[in-house]
């Protein structure tokens, strides 16, 4: 890389995928951080098109994992509610 050239950075969302994969949705949580790891080794060997879409996959997989986690913590508190109505 020349002077003065700066390389862009894709984020990587490890953490978010770790969060993700401890609290919300398992398997997209996996598949999250196997994304963010090539999105991190794209960046470290400067193919930034590369990185640039293994991080937009890992975000969309933490965008969904997130939305069904909740979905799940809804219908969890739902259920346990009727219960103990009943």
């Amino acid at each position: 890389m020349e002077r003065g050239q700066q390389r862009d950075i894709a984020p990587t969302y490890l953490g978010w995928s770790i969060f993700n994969t401890l609290c919300c949705c398992l398997p997209l949580g996996i598949a999250a951080i196997i994304y963010s790891v090539k999105a991190d080794s794209a960046n470290t060997h400067g193919d930034g098109a590369r990185a640039l879409e293994a991080s937009r996959t890992a975000r969309t997989l933490n965008v969904i994992a997130l939305v069904c986690g909740i979905i799940l913590l809804i219908i969890f508190i739902v259920l346990k509610t009727q219960q103990k109505e009943q």
